[in-house]
């Protein structure tokens, strides 16, 4: 079953990574689980050009401000 799945690496704030795992355990299930079922209910979203739901286009917005970030802090 491992050959037929592919990691994911993060690194997250600490109080990003206590969030993820806090809501894990407070719904019975794993960080991984929901990571995948995330995607696919995103890819199940999009509409037909491609086109994200305009609540995932905002997480997307966010997490660019939060990519450009690091890097600022990467290279000072």
């Amino acid at each position: 079953m491992a050959d037929s799945r592919k990691a994911i690496h993060a690194y997250l704030s600490p109080e990003a990574h206590d969030q993820w795992h806090d809501f894990a355990a407070e719904n019975g299930v794993s960080v991984s689980g929901l990571l995948e079922a995330i995607g696919l209910e995103w890819k199940d979203q999009m509409n037909a050009d491609g086109d994200l739901p305009a609540e995932v286009e905002g997480l997307a917005k966010r997490a660019r401000r939060i990519d450009a970030s690091r890097r600022r802090r990467q290279r000072a």
